[in-house]
């Protein structure tokens, strides 16, 4: 077999949509500690088991091979912000948290969509991590979507349901396809415009556009919604996704244009300006939001884009 490239590996594994997990214990001073995992599986029902895998780079790896219980809160949509604190911060993780403590002493998080309590089943060795079974103790659910992650993002469920509306005349589904520093986009007589297609009733929008997307010529690699708004006037829905390009010189009447450079460009619609404006502007720090509302007004949910 030919050597394996770990960061290629990496990204392999990151096609598997999981959910987001923040697990959770004490070290053996008492203190909390914890970090957000999408290692997470179910094993059985009787008895009834969970695992997950910490690994050997974590700070508290010693702690969670070591524990004697432990914690697992499935965190829900919107709570990225939780999922970062404890993916990277290095102060006092839970005093930036809302949480609550369970019967064994060990915290978990509020507003999660499910949270077990787990004594340790069984710790085994594997590679770089380890792989901790925990026999659950008690467990907590409420309604609501969890949330998703997939190719180093994080995703809503839900929100991406409202990507598509049923009742419209005609769904556009689009991109911000990003590469080189720039957005790839089109000029015509009506000004630049982006990559689209009309997605057909029953339909996925993501596969309608990766199709449109490979016959132009565009390897890319299809990110979460990023604006979603309504045209009354033309009875037409739009959705457009983040997208990055890994070859562009086959990219058919289309051109990287610089993120510096857009600002002077004329658009085949304002709600086009304002979209690709926003968007050369949340590229430069990388917190994403998608927008929800019509061509002129709406709001804005934060999306987390992760390295």
């Amino acid at each position: 077999m030919s050597e394996i490239e770990p960061r290629e590996l990496r990204d392999a594994f990151g096609r598997f949509m999981t959910g987001v997990t923040v697990v959770t214990c004490l070290d053996e001073t008492g203190r909390p500690v914890g970090f957000t995992a999408n290692s997470f599986s179910s094993v059985s029902l009787s008895p009834p088991l969970l695992l997950v895998c910490p690994g050997k780079f974590l700070s508290s790896f010693k702690t969670f091979s070591a524990c004697t219980s432990f914690a697992v809160s499935i965190l829900s949509e919107g709570q990225e912000d939780i999922a970062n604190v404890f993916a990277g911060y290095k102060g006092d993780r839970f005093a930036r948290v809302d949480h609550a403590i369970n019967t064994s002493g060990v915290p978990v998080i509020d507003g999660a969509v499910a949270s077990f309590s787990c004594r340790t089943h069984q710790v085994m060795p594997a590679g770089d991590h380890v792989i901790l079974i925990g026999e659950v103790t008690a467990f907590s659910q409420s309604e609501g979507r969890g949330l998703g992650y997939a190719g180093g993002r994080f995703f809503s469920l839900g929100l991406e349901h409202k990507a598509r509306d049923p009742g419209a005349r005609k769904n556009i589904c689009g991109a911000l396809v990003e590469a080189d520093g720039g957005v790839l986009l089109k000029s015509s007589s009506e000004g630049y415009s982006l990559p689209e297609c009309v997605a057909p009733d029953r339909t996925s929008l993501r596969d309608c556009l990766r199709s449109e997307l490979q016959k132009l010529g565009m390897d890319v690699e299809l990110g979460p919604v990023f604006s979603v708004f309504d045209d009354q006037n033309q009875g037409t829905h739009f959705a457009y996704l983040l997208a990055r390009a890994a070859n562009v010189d086959a990219a058919a009447g289309y051109e990287c244009i610089p993120f510096s450079e857009l600002s002077g460009l004329r658009f085949s619609s304002p709600a086009t300006a304002r979209m690709v404006a926003r968007f050369a502007e949340e590229a430069r720090t990388r917190n994403f939001n998608l927008y929800l509302g019509n061509a002129v007004s709406g709001e804005t949910h934060r999306l987390q884009e992760r390295a």
